[in-house]
């Protein structure tokens, strides 16, 4: 049974039930000073504070998404792959298609009607990083009238550790966004959902690393050439935005700046604006400073050009950590005089799902604002 399975999650609380009762039932009789009596005692405090915790754990990793499996939980992934084409002129796929599903809430199946969401292998051309992903399709994109339609694309990302199946299953972005489409708040749009962990379990903070993965080349070029070559797509920047949440609204936000010549508009959930140095990360930047401080955004608006291109940050009042933070990023970016600040500021909100989504609607129309469709 896998990590995120119900079946895992009611055993456990069934275990923790059963431990509970036995330790009421049972404690009068261990009511001795003897070793015994003892060390039953605290057995079952042990025991059953152990398979409470271990339910708490399996509610939480439900909830949030944190990690997908158990090779996950226990730094076992082995997702990383290496790209070896063996075709003359390099014919090889760079997305692989792995299975398909309607979207959650859509009462038809087929995808003209209630659009499709595609679980996905893509694979980076030039940095060799290949990571699994879910590529949401509007029903515009199977209907006949636009079979030559190149549709504007919005690259998801989540937190770390995070799974791209929250993204779906949790977050519900493609089921907000064919809503939202459907009451002519924001046009059909593609989105390719996925986790900043190219090369886990590692947190490689969307960092090009000295010697190690290049998970900014990654964003800013390999996964675009990877969607351009399978979906019908624009090239231009002008069709191309980048979201997240946590980690993975860090990376959109630097990633943006540091490329705007890949994407126009870019949004951050609850992000932070530096990297960390962490035992998740190791060391990102091996001795180089200038590395460093281009991966603190505040730098970036103070030492570098001013990138032409839309950002949004969200924060709120209590609840986050980051509020001021973003208010301060908010006036350096105005500040430049060139690149593009908005913001979403809730009253209250926590570092959580709930939290994102009520942002994500805003957030989403604001993106389809920024995006040009073909």
């Amino acid at each position: 049974m896998g990590l995120t399975s119900n079946k895992v999650l009611v055993l456990a609380m069934v275990i923790a039930a059963v431990l509970f009762v036995g330790t009421v039932w049972l404690w009068p009789r261990l009511a001795g000073q003897n070793w015994r009596a003892v060390s039953g005692r605290v057995g079952l405090l042990l025991g059953t504070q152990l398979a409470v915790f271990i339910s708490v754990g399996l509610f939480a990793n439900q909830a949030f998404g944190f990690y997908a499996s158990w090779a996950d939980l226990f730094g076992q992934e082995n997702g990383q792959g290496v790209v070896v084409d063996h075709l003359a002129g390099g014919a090889n796929s760079p997305i692989q298609v792995v299975a398909t599903s309607k979207v959650i809430g859509a009462s038809s199946t087929l995808p003209q009607v209630a659009g499709q969401v595609q679980k996905v292998d893509i694979i980076g051309r030039t940095t060799h990083l290949s990571t699994p992903a879910f590529v949401y399709l509007p029903p515009e994109y199977f209907q006949a009238k636009n079979s030559a339609r190149k549709f504007p694309v919005s690259v998801v990302l989540t937190g770390y550790p995070g799974t791209a199946e929250a993204l779906v299953n949790k977050l519900h972005y493609p089921s907000t966004a064919q809503q939202l489409a459907r009451q002519g708040k924001m046009q059909p749009m593609i989105l390719v959902m996925l986790r900043p962990t190219v090369a886990p379990p590692r947190d490689t903070e969307c960092v090009d690393v000295p010697g190690g993965p290049q998970a900014e080349t990654f964003f800013a070029k390999d996964l675009r050439e990877s969607v351009m070559a399978h979906y019908r797509v624009d090239k231009t920047p002008a069709s191309w935005g980048i979201a997240g949440d946590s980690t993975g609204g860090y990376c959109a936000l630097k990633i943006a700046m540091h490329h705007p010549g890949s994407y126009a508009a870019a949004a951050g959930l609850s992000p932070y604006y530096k990297s960390p140095i962490d035992p998740t990360t190791g060391d990102l930047f091996h001795g180089n400073k200038n590395l460093q401080n281009r991966a603190d955004l505040f730098w970036t608006l103070k030492h570098l050009p001013a990138p032409e291109t839309s950002l949004l940050v969200t924060s709120s009042k209590v609840g986050e950590h980051n509020y001021k933070d973003t208010l301060k990023f908010i006036k350096a970016v105005q500040d430049t005089n060139v690149t593009r600040i908005s913001s979403i500021i809730l009253p209250s909100g926590g570092h959580n799902f709930n939290t994102w989504r009520r942002e994500i609607p805003p957030m989403l129309q604001w993106m389809s604002e920024r995006l040009v469709a073909h």
